[in-house]
């Protein structure tokens, strides 16, 4: 059996208005979209819930359904993100007091990276001139193999692991619906 198509006609392309020579998204505004280090550290700070009523133990209880688990959980990362990057943060600082080593090459890194700037002086690699941003990139790089072996992978690792069952376990028990008032009501109604 065949099956014949018949693909004639004309097609007119839809006008998409004015051509323009850039692509679809513009890079270049991408890093005004972006807000630096200490832009979102002001920001995470502004919107810290407060920790009594983050660690109100009256209000973990567990759920009835699947659909108002999912419900729950998207509701509390958007309510106490904010505790939650502190919580990661926290982890992350216990995680680099115990590792002693990873402190070491860290502060050596920084310390020669410091007086890299200072000195502000070029230095010929291989025949290349290299510039103090440069240097101070290579340093960083030449950094990586050192921190593997002193064991970041496993802290970085433990660190995103612990942050996330403890997180989630939070978020999973916490009853959202029990601190909800007026005020925040618009704001959550907005997040799911």
């Amino acid at each position: 059996m065949e099956t014949k198509v018949d693909l004639s006609g004309d097609m007119s392309v839809p006008d998409g208005g004015p051509k323009s020579k850039s692509p679809a998204f513009d890079f270049g505004n991408l890093s005004s979209k972006i807000p630096s280090i200490t832009e979102a550290l002001q920001i995470t700070r502004k919107n810290i819930r407060p920790w009594s009523e983050f660690l109100n133990t009256n209000n973990y209880k567990t759920v009835a359904s699947v659909q108002r688990l999912s419900g729950r959980f998207i509701r509390n990362l958007a309510y106490f993100q904010s505790n939650y990057i502190c919580i990661f943060l926290v982890f992350m600082v216990y995680c680099l007091i115990t590792s002693p080593l990873i402190l070491i090459v860290l502060a050596g890194s920084f310390y020669l990276c410091y007086r890299i700037r200072k000195a502000n002086t070029n230095f010929t690699l291989f025949g290349r001139q290299l510039n103090t941003n440069q240097q101070c990139i290579a340093l960083n790089i030449a950094c990586v193999p050192v921190l593997y072996i002193v064991g970041v992978g496993q802290a970085m690792f433990w660190t995103i692991g612990a942050s996330c069952f403890v997180v989630s376990l939070h978020a999973v028990f916490y009853n959202i619906e029990a601190i909800v008032t007026e005020d925040t009501e618009g704001f959550l109604s907005e997040v799911v």
